[in-house]
């Protein structure tokens, strides 16, 4: 019979795995090791980075093998008879993630291999789920992932996982279960595919060079003191004769990958119609367009820029977007357009995950500039236009050819319809004009798909200064016959009244790297003393390396008025579930005078709340999804709101309660 321990101050039973043998630890290991170097990596904190995090998790499970038992010689068990050893491995696979994710610092440099030079590592990138998916998890605490790894990932039962979460040392595993029930709850049924995708497997990874530039002058520092010590050794026994000096290397030296990558001959350039018949909508369906794009001259100068990158001076001043890497083409890129625009010739290159937009002047003074940006996963909307000119007449942009229609219309104005935009044959626009001052315009772009690829439907384009517009979405309130967290396209006449409202706040936006901004009008409410129908939005702007701004507002009933943001005791943490298919749900609070000049305090929360309890200043609980308090007080009020199954929500910026905190 098997003895079990109580583990201290958790009242859970403990049975600990007995310590194996080195070599049936080995072998279970080798056999499981994808398995448990994913589970250390989802509990790691992603604020390691990606490469350091790879790293890490591979180290810690390798290292697990250190508290094995003495070889013995005999054959290692068979694969079923590995289990015990399995779980003996996880919880000390677990054991380790937590104490690295306390103090990574600390942690890590006890663990020097497996080490990596001159390369990045980092998993492939996933879709938008498997994106939102590690922003949430990066927005829990590393005993909520272990638990939501445990569950999910490993599928053991509450007991087994409450016990190992024991053993591993915190504190109050029930807490972390529950926590990590509730992730579970709001990412649904498709949890445990997305933790087995690409974006959470720290085994199939891509890799990229570290700076060359950075890389090669260290090299060269080097040479230059081995060589002084060495020439100050040999001094003291020898009088050698002068030597010429090395020949320099080349100052624009590349590998031979960069070479292939710099040759315009080896362009990549999609057939005109691959895109009305191939199941990847999006930039790598492009075919090469533009009246230059046989220009080997030009094409040379634009990969020549790129090659040579940010670390030299080649009088080419480059531009950066947030959250793109800026290292120099491995590969051969894809040719997208080369041709004239508004008194340049621009050049546009899409290398998989990164699109390049070089300009030269054709004429006169002035220099040429490069501008690379973030585009992976560019689909048929984020993919649907690109950047080509800007000038004070407003931005031109290069069309995807499965777009049919395209024109201009002013978000502030939702009555008026769109105005037609002209196309060249190439498939550049007209200027569209720039939003004026103090928000007296905001055009935005709206365009329709081709019937041709079976995606039959218009959405709107925001000019936020990127080489991408962002995709305008909204999702409608609840009550209004809309399914539940479905962002919708905005070019119904209820969205394009929804972001007439919000349109002002998208100037706030430019050049921060955001590829779509999502309006959720997450409930609605009566205002007391019959003053109409208020309306709570949260506005996600979601970048393109998975970081979002999320502002929760209240609008009144006047239409004119804009909205006024809620308060938050602090800024939000830059990864963030919230307002995402990951954190739907949702509550906020704010004062408000009435027009009799009576005070009140309202809240308000998303469609699945049940109850709202106010305390501090205001004090008071209602039943159901609205508050409304007629109180003369002041200060910060903290809310709770009750969610059946998922336990209880805290007000919008209020800090979660840590598993084992108070």
């Amino acid at each position: 019979m098997q003895s079990h321990d109580i583990l201290p101050g958790t009242g859970i039973p403990s049975a600990a795995p007995p310590r194996p043998g080195l070599s049936d630890a080995e072998a279970a290991l080798v056999e499981h090791y994808p398995r448990l170097v994913r589970l250390a990596h989802l509990i790691l904190p992603p604020a390691l980075g990606r490469h350091r995090r790879v790293l890490a998790a591979h180290a810690l499970v390798q290292k697990s093998l250190a508290a094995a038992g003495p070889a013995r010689p005999r054959v290692p068990a068979p694969r079923g008879a590995r289990e015990p050893v399995l779980a003996w491995l996880r919880q000390r696979v677990v054991s380790a993630a937590l104490r690295a994710a306390a103090r990574p610092r600390w942690s890590l440099r006890r663990a020097p291999l497996p080490a990596v030079l001159g390369l990045r590592v980092f998993p492939r990138a996933g879709g938008d789920d498997e994106t939102a998916l590690e922003a949430a998890l990066a927005a829990v605490t590393p005993e909520v992932r272990a638990a939501f790894a445990l569950r999910v990932l490993e599928g053991l039962a509450d007991h087994a996982a409450a016990a190992l979460l024991a053993g591993a040392g915190v504190p109050r595993p029930d807490e972390a279960l529950r926590a990590a029930e509730h992730l579970r709850a709001t990412v649904g049924a498709d949890a445990e595919s997305l933790l087995h995708g690409v974006e959470f497997d720290p085994c199939t990874v891509q890799a990229r060079p570290t700076d060359l530039l950075r890389r090669r002058r260290r090299a060269r520092v080097a040479a230059l003191a081995a060589t002084v010590l060495l020439a100050a050794t040999t001094a003291a026994v020898l009088t050698p004769r002068p030597a010429p000096p090395a020949p320099a290397p080349p100052a624009g030296a590349v590998t031979a990958a960069s070479a292939r990558a710099a040759d315009p001959a080896l362009l990549l350039r999609t057939p005109a119609e691959r895109w009305a018949d191939t199941a990847r909508v999006d930039l790598s369906a492009w075919p090469a367009r533009g009246s230059r794009t046989g220009d080997t001259a030009l094409l040379s100068r634009a990969l020549g820029a790129w090659a040579r990158g940010t670390g030299e001076r080649t009088g080419v001043p480059v531009t950066v977007a947030p959250g793109t890497t800026a290292y120099p083409p491995m590969a051969p890129a894809r040719l997208l357009f080369a041709g004239p625009v508004d008194g340049s010739a621009v050049v546009l290159l899409h290398d998989g995950g990164r699109l390049v937009r070089y300009a030269e002047p054709l004429t006169g003074g002035g220099g040429a500039e490069l501008h690379l940006a973030r585009a992976d996963d560019a689909d048929v909307t984020a993919g649907a236009a690109v950047a080509v000119s800007r000038t004070p007449r407003g931005a031109r942009f290069l069309l995807a050819p499965w777009i049919d229609e395209s024109a201009v219309r002013d978000l502030l104005r939702p009555g008026v319809p769109a105005r037609r935009l002209n196309v060249s044959a190439d498939g550049v626009t007209d200027p569209v004009p720039p939003a004026e001052g103090e928000c007296r315009s905001a055009p935005a772009l709206q365009v329709r798909s081709s019937t041709r690829i079976v995606e039959d439907h218009s959405f709107l384009l925001a000019d936020l200064g990127e080489l991408a517009p962002a995709h305008l979405t909204w999702t409608p309130a609840p009550g209004t016959g809309a399914p539940a967290r479905q962002p919708r396209e905005a070019t119904s006449a209820e969205g394009l009244a929804a972001w007439a409202r919000s349109a002002c706040a998208l100037p706030g936006l430019r050049g921060t790297g955001v590829r779509a901004v999502n309006r959720w009008e997450f409930a609605r409410q009566a205002l007391p003393e019959g003053a109409g129908l208020a309306t709570w939005t949260c506005t996600r702007a979601e970048r393109w390396d998975g970081r979002a701004r999320v502002e929760v507002a209240w609008e009144r009933p006047d239409a004119r008025s804009r909205p006024t943001p809620v308060r938050a005791p602090g800024p939000p943490p830059p990864y963030t579930a919230a307002c995402s298919r990951f954190g739907q749900h949702l509550l906020a609070g704010t004062y408000w005078t009435a027009p009799s000049g009576a005070r009140y305090y309202l809240a308000a929360g998303s469609r699945a709340l049940t109850a709202i309890t106010a305390r501090g200043p205001v004090s008071a609980t209602v039943r159901g999804r609205v508050l409304a308090v007629r109180t003369h007080a002041d200060g910060p009020v903290r809310l709770t709101g009750a969610v059946p199954g998922s336990g209880e929500l805290r007000g919008w910026g209020e800090p979660e309660r840590a598993p084992g905190g108070p």
